[in-house]
């Protein structure tokens, strides 16, 4: 039983110990795959700001339409009901 806390010991000490390597190892890979990381030209950016900008408008649109068909039906159901 003592051999297995023991071992369990030195297994965390192992990782403590290689923590440093493991971080460099981290960070180079990092800097390795930031070098792959290429900026988008200013039209492109330009073009999907706008795509994004008429979608929001476009669902903004049909979410007005939908919410007032909905509310328009309900109000005149609950007229047609409170009559009856």
């Amino acid at each position: 039983m003592a051999g297995t806390i023991a071992t369990a010991g030195d297994n965390f000490g192992d990782r403590i110990k290689s923590w440093p390597d493991r971080i460099k190892s981290f960070y180079n890979d990092v800097r390795t795959e930031m070098k792959k990381v290429t900026s988008p030209a200013k039209k492109e950016v330009r073009g999907t700001t706008t795509v994004v900008i008429i979608t929001v408008f476009l669902f903004g649109l049909f979410f007005f339409v939908v919410d007032y068909i909905i509310s328009h039906t309900l109000e005149q159901m609950l007229h047609y009901l409170s009559r009856h």
